[in-house]
């Protein structure tokens, strides 16, 4: 299977593209003699002299002396535990890119004055907050108005300032909103004390970026967190902040809707990293959901008018609006879009004594005759939890700039994806020609330069290798060409073919019928079809001449069985007489008519727990399709199965195995799924592990839990390793010598807290098992433990000889030097080819390490090692491992549905607390014993 082509607006026809970013090399870019780079194939693509306007990219010339730095670090004594990089690796077709990472100079001997922000009386709403840190910044105070340009702050409680503030300070500040031009009885008067905690000296950051050896265990985050707030301060005055360290700013053109009240916008990260010599601002871009500004009755109106007449229950997730019918604008929440209106809501108006509704009042009190007063009326949060304030939405404007606090469906998610995925040259003009200025990054920002901080212009030049590919084959057939990270199996067979005993074809109907019937001819087809495939892909068992035991299920009109429960009765009760009287079949072909949130999750609850059988779903408009297209999706279908049931689809050469077969290894995968803004509160988070037990690393059966909300280490994690361990016993007859776990999702802070509450509970785990025939000595393997970085912000720019038609870096692109960890062993690696838009490297960070890995060895093991994703032609984006174990995790979180999906918030501890205690109740024992030993989430 070949790529695609990746992004939109390929520029077809549209000739060269202009230079971007302007401006000659920067000092950290020596010029280099200039060299011809391609341009992603007839204007698809980007080369790096057309993209830049400028000579190809050279390495700045502060690596010169990084392997000096390697030395020093090899002569200190080697310590396991985040172990210090043990050389650059030396595999591979060499080169320069370029990445989105841009050189920051600062004082190397100033000091940052870091403060702490105490306000009385104590607010937490946000809001407030807000208002009140506009106006400190405002304020005429004596003693504080002549700092204020030297200072940065995090609108909570802290402060940073390049010039010593006087001490003690407090600072009064009259509440006043906006656009409010005389004070009322009622506004308060807060107290801003801001007190000194530490000076930052630039020196040691100084030392640190140096590699320095007595700084090897400094930590920089207090200073490195001040920069940030210096770096930023002009983005949180001026954009939006969704996460950390990213800003969103309002469309220039027309917004891309994604849904009723909600578009798309295009933002920026931009964090502070310490590299080599250098301190790096990495300016990447990313997309989020934003309500529309309006009137909130327009708004509703809408809504209703585009889904028969439905309340959006989602702008009740604590939207700002503001009102403006008291004579100045206030901002307020809402807290729920309430059942009546404005004429049929009354209330006890103790100002006129009488009993009246909302129409009535704001006649009454404000002389305001309502337009729409059948409209729900808004809840709105009042000065406290006691006093609440009823609005009419034709009075309430919808504050611009408001991230979408619920769940995107998966029609919208895949809009907005299609909306962010752009070419590497399209992303490159956005960085420099509107991210730089947007974020404030220029020469012209005042606050920069009151810190002594300058941004270079360009982006870094830093070394890469292009590492080879592995020999992939299956059975009986010479190895299969790898190109671009992929390969067609076109007449080839699976290395060890899955046995099939039995197998049914589910029919889940909507409201139209599938098929005519059993005997149907595209039924028939279709079956005959995808046995026919499994058959010659070296499945047994299974056989176009032998018809599968063939079920419908009709489902109820969604709009009486909205939860869909009473469907699910009926696909249970079907499959579970079948399964009674037939025995238990090796797996179930679901046949559905479209994406559902309630059938699909359902039946893998169904029969991954309750009744222990294999599901493998078929969606009609996409296997009913063209002859060709189907004998594609057959095969894509037909890795699954195979994988399901103990096969092993393909190999690599034994060369590429050799990092994990020269002493008997156990791969593991590590993740953890937490519920998002559409779930319940209370709602548990899901841990997944999942390891090899067999020597080509094609199987890895799977242990799950769930745990407590949103708690990223996993709780569970020794009974975990003792079950992975033990069914690795029961299939190899011993335990492994080498344990290699990659565990994913944990960003940089959270490394230590792996190694302080993971790393015990596996050592605890191997205590725990017991060798077979041993020697009696207690069983501990050497253990390996590494990150895999997903969430980084690092995109590259390659030269021609380096780069796809799209001007990707092609797959096996390694970087380990330049704008890597300055102590830390870790690199970034792209082993995929990218099918749309600009690929993403990998971060790995080797956190953990008794086995004492080299560069080019864990480099190119993890690259050889992405070719072996059981359900794809193709290299993955990352370890295969850590790929299963997200799956295993998406698969859980199909077992709470009713949880992840549902709706509805708890106030109270209590609360939360019950949906917790129920939802483990739901989770039961958790995975089916006929299931537990194979890959049943794939």
């Amino acid at each position: 299977m070949s790529a695609n082509r990746g992004g939109d607006n390929r520029g077809r026809g549209r000739g060269r593209d202009p230079p971007i970013g302007g401006g000659s090399p920067s000092t950290h870019q020596p010029s280099a003699s200039r060299g011809r780079f391609r341009r992603g194939g007839r204007g698809r693509g980007g080369g790096s002299d057309v993209v830049f306007g400028g000579p190809a990219a050279s390495a700045d010339q502060r690596l010169a002396t990084s392997t000096e730095l390697v030395k020093s670090l090899k002569s200190t004594p080697y310590d396991c535990v985040r172990p210090t990089r043990p050389g650059f690796g030396t595999l591979g077709r060499p080169g320069v890119l370029r990445a989105n990472f841009f050189p920051v100079k600062f004082p190397k001997t100033g000091i940052i004055y870091d403060h702490h922000i105490e306000i009385t009386p104590k607010t937490d709403l946000k809001s407030i907050r807000t208002r009140l840190f506009a106006l400190l910044e405002q304020s005429a105070h004596p003693g504080w108005q002549e700092y204020v340009p030297f200072i940065a702050h995090d609108g909570s409680a802290r402060l940073v300032s390049s010039k010593r503030l006087p001490q003690p300070l407090d600072i009064p500040i009259l509440f006043l909103q906006e656009g409010q031009a005389q004070p009322s009885q009622h506004d308060r008067t807060y107290t801003f004390s801001i007190t000194l905690t530490q000076e930052l000296n630039s020196s040691d950051l100084d030392s640190f970026i140096h590699g320095d050896p007595n700084f090897r265990y400094h930590d920089p985050s207090p200073i490195i967190s001040a920069h940030n707030l210096v770096l930023q301060y002009h983005a949180s005055h001026n954009g939006v902040r969704v996460r950390k360290n990213a800003y969103f700013f309002p469309p220039r053109r027309r917004a891309m809707e994604l849904s009723i009240g909600v578009d798309a916008w295009r933002g920026f990260f931009m964090p502070a990293r310490p590299v080599y010599k250098e301190l790096m601002i990495n300016v990447g871009i990313c997309m989020s959901a934003f309500y529309k500004a309006g009137n909130l009755a327009r708004a509703l109106m809408e809504f209703q008018e585009r889904s028969a007449g439905a309340i959006p229950w989602r702008f009740a997730q604590r939207l700002r609006v503001t009102i403006s019918y008291l004579g100045y604008r206030q901002t307020k929440v809402v807290q729920r879009i309430t059942s009546t209106t404005a004429r049929t809501t009354s209330f006890q108006c103790d100002e006129f004594n009488a009993t009246m509704t909302i129409e009535q009042y704001f006649m009454q009190k404000h002389h305001i005759t309502l337009t729409y007063p059948d409209l729900p009326v808004i809840k709105l949060f009042g000065p406290n939890a006691n006093h609440s304030t009823y609005v009419p939405p034709e009075l309430c404007e919808i504050l611009p700039g408001q991230p979408f606090r619920g769940n995107l469906d998966d029609e919208q998610t895949d809009l907005m994806l299609r909306h962010a995925r752009k070419r590497p040259v399209d992303n490159a003009r956005a960085i420099l020609n509107d991210g730089v200025p947007m974020l404030g990054l220029r020469r012209n920002n005042q606050k920069l330069t009151n810190f002594g901080i300058s941004v270079s212009r360009n982006m870094a030049g830093i070394p890469f290798r292009e590492l080879p590919p592995p020999g992939v084959s299956y059975r009986d057939s010479k190895p299969v060409n790898v190109n671009n990270g992929s390969w067609n199996i076109l007449d080839v067979k699976f290395h060890l073919g899955g046995v099939v005993k039995s197998w049914w074809i589910l029919v889940v109907t909507e409201q139209r019928p599938i098929f005519n019937g059993h005997d149907d001819p595209q039924l028939t087809a279709l079956w005959k079809g995808f046995a026919g495939k499994c058959q010659r892909s070296g499945m047994t068992g299974i056989s176009p001449d032998s018809a599968p035991t063939l079920l419908n299920v009709a489902l109820v009109d969604p709009t009486n069985d909205p939860d869909r429960q009473e469907s699910l009765g009926r696909i249970r009760s079907t499959i579970r007489d079948n399964q009674a009287q037939h025995g238990t079949p090796s797996f179930v072909l679901v046949l559905l008519s479209k994406r559902d949130s309630y059938i699909y999750p359902g039946i893998k609850r169904i029969c991954d727990v309750e009744l222990g059988i294999h599901t493998i779903h078929m969606l009609s408009n996409k296997v009913l399709t063209d002859p060709r297209r189907q004998d594609q999706y057959f095969s894509n279908v037909a890795l699954k199965v195979n994988t399901k049931l103990g096969g092993i689809n393909h190999k690599i050469d034994d060369w590429s195995l050799q990092w994990l077969t020269k002493t008997k290894t156990m791969l593991v995968g590590m993740d953890v799924t937490h519920p998002g803004p559409g779930s319940i509160e209370g709602t548990p988070s899901i841990a997944a592990v999942v390891a090899s037990v067999d020597g080509n690393f094609a199987q890895f059966p799977a242990s799950m839990r769930c745990q407590e909300t949103k708690k990223e280490m996993i709780t569970e994690l020794t009974a975990m390793m003792i079950e992975r361990l033990k069914r690795y016993q029961e299939v190899n007859k011993s335990l492994p010598e080498r344990v290699y776990v990659f565990r994913c999702g944990v960003s940089n802070a959270q490394f230590d807290i792996v190694l302080q509450a993971e790393l015990p509970q596996i050592t605890d785990a191997f205590k725990r098992v017991n060798p077979r025939g041993g020697s009696g000595k207690p069983y501990r393997p050497q253990l390996t433990i590494v990150i895999c970085g997903k969430a980084n912000h690092a995109r590259m720019w390659p030269p021609d000889a380096s780069a796809d038609k799209d001007g990707n870096p092609r797959p096996g692109t390694v970087v380990d030097q330049g704008i890597t960890a300055i102590f830390d062993f870790d690199f970034y690696l792209q082993t995929h080819a990218a099918l749309n838009g600009h690929a993403k490297p990998k971060r790995y960070t080797v956190l953990y390490d008794e086995s004492r890995l080299g560069a080019d060895e864990i480099q190119q093991g993890i690259n050889t090692t992405s070719y072996l994703y059981a359900r794809a032609t193709k290299a993955v984006s990352f370890m295969p491992p850590t790929y299963y174990a997200e799956l295993a995790c998406k698969r859980g979180r199909c077992y709470l549905n009713d949880f992840f999906s549902g709706t509805g918030t708890t106030d109270e501890e209590e609360e939360r607390a019950q949906v917790f205690g129920a939802a483990r109740r739901a989770w039961g024992n958790g995975i089916h014993p006929n299931l537990a030993g194979s890959m049943f989430y794939i």
